[in-house]
């Protein structure tokens, strides 16, 4: 089961890898600076239905076929980025690379759940956090050091191979699930178990959040580096670096908090962090200032991430546990469209997208609040 990790780390090294890049390309493709916003976001808006589609189908013919299927269509679709000549091309191909990569994270974390679940150990959120965080390492920095040497259409090759090796790998190691509800459709009754499911609204306002925040990075950050005169290079290492400090907290004893702190205060507390973290970034005039924001910013990543996962685990059982995480992240891929479209219009409009991700971490902390209180 141990080579789950490996399958998470390249599913998030699909969206981290780019995170330095895509900006840049859609506007070295004549884009605008808002339609640049919105192809950044249209992996994740298409993600959002390939996420439901996804969590359908991993309840209903098991977790490992759509880990296959979803690998072997990424890998497809990255093959088409270079033939882009066009930010409205580049549009199109954003859409269906984000429905088929839709697929994978619902399947992955389900069957991870019911790891978790099955063995009783808390960490393994924690480690399954790890792995995204190697792939924050790894993603930003070979992206940006292959955009600053001119090569970005090696990106889009270099991961699609990847994604081809993985979904052989897979079929080996990656163990079959017993969670299968063959036949049975999403009546009205699931659906109302899941949106009803208080663990499931507190963990995917969460998933909102934090993505909305990482979207925010992903379309503004590399905009804020140029100013300063600096590569994608530095834009690749400074997006490394959260995952860089995350990782730590996840992979040594720094991991004990998870055993014992509750889900909750961990992810209110995280929010917190990284609403700070956003302002350092607005009120950054070095280097140095960009460096503690990502890492405060790690800090704040590492205590939402396994936490907010956990939440899902906890409130559900194995045969709603595929949808949930659907939806669960359905609102990830949401809060990541959020983030950098509405980036790219306040940036246009007012120049100031990192306090006004601030102004919406602090009205969806009150309504994370809220929802505890019931």
């Amino acid at each position: 089961m141990r080579f789950l990790y490996v399958v998470v780390v390249i599913a998030f090294i699909d969206t981290f890898i780019q995170l330095p890049i895509m900006t840049p390309y859609a506007l070295s493709l004549g884009a605008s600076e808002t339609l640049a916003g919105i192809i950044v976001a249209m992996y994740s808006l298409s993600n959002v239905l390939g996420n439901m589609i996804g969590g359908y189908w991993v309840d209903r013919i098991g977790r490992k076929p759509v880990i296959v299927i979803g690998m072997v269509l990424v890998s497809l679709t990255l093959f088409f980025y270079p033939l882009a000549v066009t930010g409205d091309q580049l549009l199109w191909i954003r859409f269906i690379h984000g429905l088929f990569g839709g697929l994978l994270v619902p399947a992955a974390f389900a069957l991870i759940g019911d790891w978790a679940k099955e063995t009783g150990n808390k960490k393994v959120m924690a480690f399954a956090g790890g792995s995204i965080g190697i792939a924050a390492i790894v993603g930003p920095a070979v992206g940006g050091a292959l955009a600053a040497a001119g090569q970005i259409i090696y990106v889009f090759i270099l991961v699609a191979i990847v994604f081809l090796i993985t979904a052989v790998l897979s079929i080996r190691f990656v163990k079959s699930s017993s969670h299968v509800q063959e036949g049975k459709t999403l009546d009205r009754s699931t659906l109302q178990a899941i949106l009803t499911n208080r663990g499931v609204l507190k963990a995917s306002t969460v998933a909102f959040t934090l993505m909305l925040s990482n979207g925010t990075l992903a379309f503004a950050l590399p905009i804020l580096v140029d100013q300063f005169q600096l590569t994608t290079v530095v834009t690749g290492l400074l997006l490394s670096l959260f995952g860089i400090t995350a990782l730590f907290i996840f992979m040594t004893r720094l991991n004990i908090v998870f055993v014992r702190f509750n889900p909750f205060t961990l992810v209110f507390a995280g929010l917190s962090i990284i609403a700070l973290s956003m302002g350092v970034l607005h009120f950054a005039f070095n280097l140095w200032m960009l460096i503690v924001a990502m890492v405060v910013y790690g800090i704040g990543f590492a205590f939402i991430f396994p936490s907010m996962n956990q939440m899902i685990t906890n409130s559900t059982d194995e045969t709603l546990r595929g949808k949930a995480y659907g939806l669960f992240y359905s609102c990830f891929s949401l809060g990541v469209v959020a983030g950098s479209s509405v980036s790219g219009f306040v940036q246009q409009t007012w120049g100031i997208p990192f306090i006004f991700c601030v102004g919406l971490i602090i009205v969806n902390l009150i309504i994370l609040r809220q929802l505890n209180k019931k």
